[in-house]
């Protein structure tokens, strides 16, 4: 990793990043389309060829979304807690390996962010971090069925960790490893 230069770096994120964005956009419209099947129906065929553009409105459709924000909410809180969420979600994803160090234009580039000797550890803590975004859009809110609301939400994504963690510790203890 010394060796590699810290733009490349950056570089391999992005993409890796807009790669997995983009294959979960269309994960959703293979997951339509199966739906429809299930429910013989056609799913999205407006969008293109054989709706392929589906994911490509729904973006355009997402920007242009008017971003509503509660009058009595505390509105930097409300405004950066799904911040925490993503920012959290994407650290996450930087120590996992998307495969063996590859050449490009003459120069080796690892295909992860770096490399952790605890690496599902350092998963499963920034993926508890992120608990703290849906609390903190809750609490913003100055509503307390949202805040309710939010609580729940805490509890069962926490509840998804620990057995989530719990069934890790098996692999961990056979492989010695947290890597």
């Amino acid at each position: 990793m010394a060796d590699q230069p810290v733009w490349l770096t950056f570089i391999v994120a992005f993409v890796v990043m807009n790669v997995l964005l983009i294959g979960m956009a269309y994960m959703t419209y293979y997951e339509r389309k199966v739906l429809a099947a299930m429910q013989d129906r056609m799913g999205p065929t407006r969008t293109g060829p054989k709706g392929l553009l589906q994911p490509i409105a729904d973006g355009i459709k997402l920007l242009g979304k008017e971003d509503l924000i509660p009058a009595a909410a505390d509105k930097i809180v409300f405004f950066f807690a799904p911040l925490i969420v993503f920012i959290t979600a994407v650290v996450g994803v930087a120590v996992i390996p998307f495969g063996p160090t590859i050449q490009v234009f003459g120069r080796d580039v690892n295909l992860y962010v770096t490399d952790v000797n605890v690496g599902a550890l350092f998963i499963l803590a920034f993926s508890g971090i992120g608990v703290y975004g849906i609390i903190l859009g809750a609490w913003a809110s100055a509503n307390r069925y949202s805040l309710l609301g939010g609580l729940r939400s805490a509890a069962q994504v926490i509840s998804y960790e620990i057995i989530l963690g719990l069934a890790l510790v098996g692999v961990f203890i056979l492989t010695g490893s947290l890597s």
